[in-house]
């Protein structure tokens, strides 16, 4: 799997913390910061405005970094994923 060495997470809109974040194991997420989806899985919260109730709205940093679930260890940054994600956040003009 290739990378794009030209992302960086310092100059993102926290696109990745817009996804459903389904909490596979236990990595001692804060219980303040998790649901329980449709299905009965525990997944990570969001708010009203589609992020993760666990960012920080101000620096668009995560404040349980160390405490995140597996999915967002897994999810590379510059990864196919994440710019999966970037593209979906800002698509390019149709034109």
């Amino acid at each position: 799997m290739t990378t794009d060495d030209t992302i960086d997470c310092a100059d993102c809109r926290a696109c990745c913390c817009r996804l459903e974040a389904v909490c596979l194991t236990d990595t001692g997420v804060p219980a303040r910061f998790l649901t329980e989806d449709a299905w009965g899985r525990t997944c990570m919260l969001r708010l009203d405005d589609g992020w993760c109730a666990a960012l920080d709205r101000d620096t668009l940093r995560c404040r349980i970094y160390a405490q995140r679930p597996l999915v967002c260890r897994l999810f590379e940054m510059g990864g196919p994923d994440c710019i999966d994600a970037r593209q979906d956040a800002n698509p390019a003009p149709s034109g």
